[in-house]
C-alpha cells in the first residue's frame, strides 16, 4: 500500500463482543504492518444473530453469521471482513478472496462447569444424564458417540449468554471452543480440554478469515502480511477436506492438522448425528500441496460410506 496516499480501512464484523474482539484484533496487525493506515469498525447484524431461538439449519445453516458481512464488503459498505474461519462456507463468495488467516488460537473445545462446581478429570466424571448444551451437531455427536446417556440440548446466544444460561441452572454444563473462552478471557471458566481423540475440532477452528474484495489489490498486498503460512496450510487442508465431502460446516465432520517437518498430517471424523457410526480416516503429505491432501482424506472417508452419515 502506498505511504504517500493513506487510506482508511473499514472492517466488517458481527456486533458479538468475540466478533469485536476478533476485528479489533485484526486491526492492530494492521497497523503493525502498515502504521499509517486507519482502520474503522463497521457492525454488522446477520440473520444468526437476529434469530437466537431456532436451530441454525432451519434458517439457511450455511453462511447464517457470514452472509451480511460479506454483502457489506461486497456493496463496498466495508472493504474486509473477519470471520471465525470455521463459520466460513468453504465455497468463495463470488467477487470476495481468503486474502489472510493470521496465527491460529487453541484449536481445542472445552467443557464448561456452573460456577462454582467442583473439579472434573474427564467426561466419565459427569453424573448419567446430565445436560449438555451445544449448538453443534458435531459436538453432539461426538458427545453421545462417548456418552449415549448425555441429554444434549441446542443452545444459542452469545458467549457470554450461554454462561448466564448455564450458571442459572439450565444445563449441567457446556461445550465452547477454547479460542473463543481464551480471546475474552473467560479461561477461568475451562473445566475439561477437549482434543482428539476425544473430540475433534471444527475445520478451521481458531483460525480468523480475512476476506476482501479479489479486484482490491492493494488491499489485498497489505493483508498478505498477516498471513500465516503454515496456518494457511493448515486450514487449507481442512477445508479442502470438507469441500470434498461437500459437506457444510454444521456437519457432524471433525478434523485435527498438525506439521512435521516439511510435511502436513490431516486426522478426520465423520459421525451419524446420534453418535452411534464413527468413520475416521487420516493422511500425510507435503505442506505445499494441502488440497490434494484434504481431498485424498475425504475420498477415505467417503469410500466408507461418510456420505450417508453427513445426509442421512
Amino acid at each position: 500500500m502506498n505511504s504517500s496516499s493513506p487510506r482508511t480501512v473499514r472492517i466488517a464484523t458481527r456486533a458479538s463482543n468475540l466478533a469485536l474482539w476478533q476485528a479489533n484484533y485484526v486491526a492492530g496487525l494492521i497497523k503493525q504492518a502498515a502504521p499509517e493506515t486507519a482502520v474503522k469498525i463497521v457492525h454488522v447484524t446477520t440473520s444468526g444473530d437476529r434469530d437466537q431461538t431456532g436451530a441454525l439449519t432451519s434458517f439457511g445453516g450455511l453462511g447464517v453469521f457470514t452472509r451480511e458481512v460479506q454483502k457489506a464488503v461486497l456493496d463496498n459498505a466495508a472493504d474486509l471482513a473477519v470471520h471465525s474461519l470455521k463459520d466460513l462456507p468453504t465455497e468463495s463468495a463470488a467477487g470476495l478472496c481468503l486474502a489472510a488467516v493470521p496465527q491460529r488460537e487453541d484449536t481445542a473445545d472445552a467443557l464448561v462447569l456452573p460456577a462454582g462446581a467442583p473439579a472434573i478429570t474427564d467426561l466419565t466424571s459427569l453424573p448419567p444424564g446430565a445436560r449438555l448444551g451445544t449448538g453443534s451437531l458435531r459436538r453432539q455427536a461426538q458427545l453421545l458417540h462417548l456418552r449415549p446417556d448425555f441429554v444434549v440440548t441446542g443452545i444459542r446466544g452469545n458467549v457470554e449468554t450461554r454462561l448466564r444460561k448455564l450458571d442459572a441452572g439450565e444445563i449441567d454444563a457446556l461445550i465452547l471452543a477454547v479460542a473463543g473462552l481464551s480471546r475474552l478471557e473467560f479461561t477461568n471458566r475451562i473445566s475439561l480440554r477437549l482434543a482428539p481423540p476425544v473430540m475433534f475440532a471444527a475445520v478451521g477452528q481458531g483460525a480468523l478469515g480475512i476476506e476482501c474484495r479479489d479486484t482490491d489489490t492493494d488491499l489485498r498486498t497489505l493483508l498478505a502480511h498477516l498471513d500465516d503460512p503454515s496456518v494457511r496450510s493448515r486450514v487449507t487442508a481442512e477445508r479442502a477436506l470438507l469441500s470434498h465431502l461437500r459437506a457444510g460446516c454444521h456437519a457432524p465432520v471433525g478434523a485435527a492438522t498438525h506439521i512435521e517437518s516439511h510435511d502436513l498430517l490431516l486426522e478426520a471424523v465423520v459421525y451419524s448425528p446420534n453418535g452411534r457410526e464413527r468413520i475416521f480416516a487420516e493422511g500425510r503429505g507435503p505442506k505445499t500441496d494441502a488440497i490434494a491432501l484434504g481431498e485424498h482424506v475425504a475420498t477415505h472417508l467417503l469410500s466408507q460410506g461418510a456420505d450417508r452419515l453427513i445426509k442421512p
